[in-house]
């Protein structure tokens, strides 16, 4: 296959899934990782797709554009891990805790699987299958119902219904975007409102995203930044972000990504902003 063959496969795979692993394609097309890297670089030049780490994903989201889960989960891999080696720290043998759909809490279900005793409610289909494949005999897992997001977040009527009735220990939220005025958006309006209901069933939020999330903003808002009472990202966060969040968080926790490993890492925590 040319070069310009595989490129056009590769622009239209992106756009059908939202992103794609440069290692998957390599296998698809029989090529060396770098060769697909070159052909990422090309598209990039062009404009025509964003690279990220491990891959690409599509270009120009708005604040209700919505990457699917797979496009997500090759973005900001370091970052992510050492933010749930930090969050899992929080959590307590015993304890009731949330995760909310998105891949950072993803990337913390892996890590709560060892937890005893744990009652994980979730609306994440991603969430709900590492800890029914990994999970301990003494765990349990509610999932809720609800219609299914391009997140893989199950919402709606059905999602918050089933959350209403619960009293949690902790819920750590995922979220598309961060702003001082807008505070922790999504951009699925349904999902909102599930979050919503997930922050009201818990005695203390904690939220979950990297620097990235830092200006970006979805059409809705969740909460805001006065809601959380932890805030967990990495320390890549621009100086005037950990001003306001400094100000308006419970406590801002950011944590050194220096490698992407799962689960066996220690990250370095920088502390409370000032």
């Amino acid at each position: 296959m040319l070069a310009q063959q595989r490129q056009t496969a590769i622009l239209e795979r992106v756009r059908t899934t939202g992103g794609v692993r440069v290692s998957e394609l390599a296998g698809e097309f029989g090529v060396s990782d770098m060769t697909i890297r070159r052909d990422l670089d090309a598209l990039h030049e062009r404009g025509l797709l964003a690279k990220v780490h491990g891959g690409a994903t599509t270009t120009g989201p708005s604040s209700t554009d919505e990457p699917g889960f797979r496009a997500k989960s090759v973005r900001q891999l370091p970052e992510k891990a050492a933010i749930a080696d930090r969050a899992a720290q929080l959590v307590r043998p015993g304890a009731a805790v949330a995760l909310s759909a998105g891949t950072t809490t993803a990337e913390l279900a892996r890590r709560l699987v060892a937890v005893p005793e744990l009652t994980v409610v979730t609306n994440s289909l991603p969430v709900a299958e590492i800890m029914h494949a990994g999970g301990r005999p003494d765990q349990t897992v509610v999932l809720t119902g609800g219609v299914r997001t391009p997140s893989d977040a199950l919402v709606g009527p059905l999602a918050v219904g089933a959350v209403r009735s619960l009293h949690l220990d902790l819920l750590f939220l995922g979220v598309h975007g961060i702003t001082e005025r807008a505070g922790f958006t999504t951009p699925n309006l349904m999902e909102a409102e599930t979050d919503r209901a997930l922050v009201a069933a818990a005695d203390q939020l904690v939220v979950l995203a990297d620097h990235t999330k830092w200006g970006t903003v979805g059409i809705s808002s969740i909460v805001g930044l006065t809601a959380a009472h932890v805030l967990v990202s990495d320390d890549r966060l621009p100086p005037p972000a950990r001003r306001v969040l400094g100000e308006k968080v419970g406590e801002l926790i950011m944590v050194k990504a220096t490698g992407a490993g799962r689960g066996t890492r220690t990250p370095t925590t920088e502390g409370t902003a000032p």
